[in-house]
C-alpha cells in the first residue's frame, strides 16, 4: 500500500464531496478528512478549516489542477 500524505486544505463540505467525486472518476486513490469533532461542535474546523485531502504524493499535480479547476469555477 502506498503511504497517503496531506495534499491540500478544503474549505467546505460541498467543496470536498466534489472534489472527491472527481478523483474516484479519475481512479485516483485519495481519502478525505474531516475536522469536525462532536465534542467540539465543530470548533476546530472554524480555526483550520473543513478538512483536508490526503493521496500518494505521485497523484499530487493531478489533484491540484482538478481542484484549481473546481475552485476557479
Amino acid at each position: 500500500m502506498e503511504k497517503f500524505e496531506k495534499i491540500l486544505l478544503l474549505q467546505n463540505e460541498v467543496e470536498s464531496i466534489l472534489l472527491g467525486e472527481i478523483l474516484t472518476d479519475k481512479n485516483i486513490p485519495h481519502v478525505i478528512r474531516s475536522y469536525h469533532d462532536s465534542a467540539y461542535d465543530g470548533l476546530f474546523q472554524l480555526q483550520s478549516g473543513w478538512g483536508h485531502l490526503e493521496a500518494p504524493v505521485k497523484f499530487k499535480e493531478a489533484i491540484l489542477s482538478v481542484y484549481s479547476e473546481i475552485s476557479h469555477k
